[in-house]
């Protein structure tokens, strides 16, 4: 008993987790037309957003906060639906929560 013959390992070795690449980032949840389609959404919704923020002065501003408010919003909304579906959140949500998001 001295020579730690009594004391063996019960447990397994450990497994190693699967690779995963960098980010996460994956293409298999919006393919075909859907990608290059969102892609140009963002930039044309981010090009919006840096015309807006062009104009100095105006004379009635009003339309030009809500444009400026509308195409902020289409440019978040398209950058968080691109991370969902290009990234491992897809998997990690699940398709019922993202179809309702």
């Amino acid at each position: 008993m001295e020579n730690g013959a009594v004391y063996n390992e019960t447990t397994e070795p450990e497994a190693k987790a699967p690779r995963r690449r960098p980010l996460g980032c994956t293409l298999q949840h919006l393919w075909g037309w859907r990608l290059p389609v969102k892609v140009v959404q963002t930039i044309f919704s981010f090009v919006a957003v840096v015309c807006e923020e062009v104009v100095y002065d105006c004379i009635t501003c009003s339309g030009l906060y809500f444009f400026e408010f509308v195409s902020c919003s289409a440019f978040l909304l398209s950058l968080l639906i691109l991370y969902v579906y290009c990234t491992d959140l897809y998997e990690s949500l699940g398709e019922d929560k993202v179809q309702k998001l």
